[in-house]
């Protein structure tokens, strides 16, 4: 297994109330764009408050970031800005059940970690990964349905491209 493009331990031992800032280098934003398959990735940097309450780490705060994604119907550069709050609690490793458990609203998603260091870095790599709208479209979306010969009608099933190819 690979390093994480962006990797950011923080040891355990060293975890204090001060806010810690991450920003990443254009090396890394490259790496997680090719990962997340985005065309790019302008800007990255969250800032995040970490309380420790035994093994337990909960980490707070914001992320910010600048994406350009693919539209999802033309295919043209997509510019979007990911302004997300964060909130994420790191167990160890073998704290971490193995069924799938549904979380409260008041409840933090769970990171695992081992050893003596956690990934911060990682954490809000995976942060981002989840803020991507999929099937995000741009201002020429309707231009390029219309085309194809898709409108709103024949859009509402889950045959619809199938259909609008059967027309031609």
């Amino acid at each position: 297994m690979s390093a994480p493009e962006f990797s950011r331990p923080i040891d355990l031992r060293n975890i204090t109330p001060q806010p810690i800032e991450l920003e990443a280098t254009p090396e890394e934003r490259e790496a997680l764009a090719a990962r997340f398959g985005l065309v790019a990735i302008a800007h990255l940097e969250a800032k995040l408050t970490l309380h420790r309450d035994g093994d337990k780490v909960e980490a707070e705060g914001h992320m910010l970031a600048d994406i350009v994604q693919s539209c999802a119907v033309s295919g043209d550069d997509l510019p979007v800005a990911v302004d997300e709050s964060l909130a994420f609690c790191f167990v160890p490793e073998t704290a971490i059940e193995e069924e799938e458990v549904e979380l409260e609203k008041d409840e933090l998603d769970e990171i695992s970690y081992s050893g003596g260091s956690l990934d911060l870095g990682e954490a809000v790599a995976q942060s981002l990964a989840l803020a991507i709208d999929p099937y995000a479209t741009g201002p020429e979306a309707d231009r390029v349905r219309k085309e194809a010969g898709i409108t709103d009608e024949a859009a509402s099933g889950p045959f619809a491209a199938l259909a609008a190819l059967k027309k031609e």
